[in-house]
């Protein structure tokens, strides 16, 4: 793609670079942008920057935040003793979009992938039974995405919370095998958070 402009051709290059984004596309974006008044560009670009400067993981959950301790587990009407295990903090949005959870989260930041040399040490483990411990939780919610990673994940921390005094479940298999859960939509995600079944059932 020949453009007569290296302002504009490096424009494109770092739009391009954004997952799921062609050049073509990125083309269109950046004109679009060239077409902007400055002071509309420029809050564009200071956004972006202050989103990256200020935003934060949250030291309990590991969610996204804009303080130490995030908005959800910081929220006095929660329920702490259940505690949903998820893989990214995408999927924190997508189950919260159901309105059919009032509990806590935890973002494991991945799943167990031998393949990508992912293991248990690499995810956001040993916190997650510190919290176990110290908030007196009640039952754990695997709500991982229903692939061969996600359940693998799964059957890990199914192994290194059994024995321990809580209720260990899974989201309902309303969604589909080899789905991730930020894919799925909110009416089957809800129904499935509503519907968990002891663990042990999904093997």
């Amino acid at each position: 793609m020949d453009i007569s402009s290296k302002y504009l051709n490096n424009a494109v290059d770092e739009i391009a670079s954004l997952p799921g984004i062609g050049r073509k596309t990125a083309l269109r974006l950046a004109l679009h942008l060239l077409r902007r008044q400055k002071e509309e560009i420029q809050h564009f670009s200071t956004s972006i920057t202050e989103m990256k400067n200020h935003i934060q993981f949250c030291e309990k959950c590991g969610n996204i935040s804009d303080e130490i301790i995030c908005a959800i587990c910081s929220h006095p009407h929660r329920d702490k003793t259940t505690i949903c295990i998820v893989e990214d903090l995408r999927d924190v949005m997508a189950i919260e979009a159901t309105q059919q959870f009032n509990g806590m989260y935890h973002v494991l930041g991945g799943v167990i992938s031998p393949m990508d040399g992912i293991g248990p040490s690499d995810l956001n483990i040993s916190s997650l039974l510190s919290r176990i411990n110290e908030d007196k939780v009640k039952e754990v919610i695997l709500a991982l995405s229903v692939t061969m990673e996600g359940d693998t994940t799964g059957f890990y921390l199914f192994k290194k919370l059994d024995g321990m005094s809580l209720t260990i479940t899974s989201i309902a298999r309303g969604v589909s095998i080899g789905d991730e859960l930020q894919y799925t939509d909110e009416l089957t995600l809800g129904r499935s958070i509503v519907q968990r079944t002891p663990f042990e059932q999904s093997f």
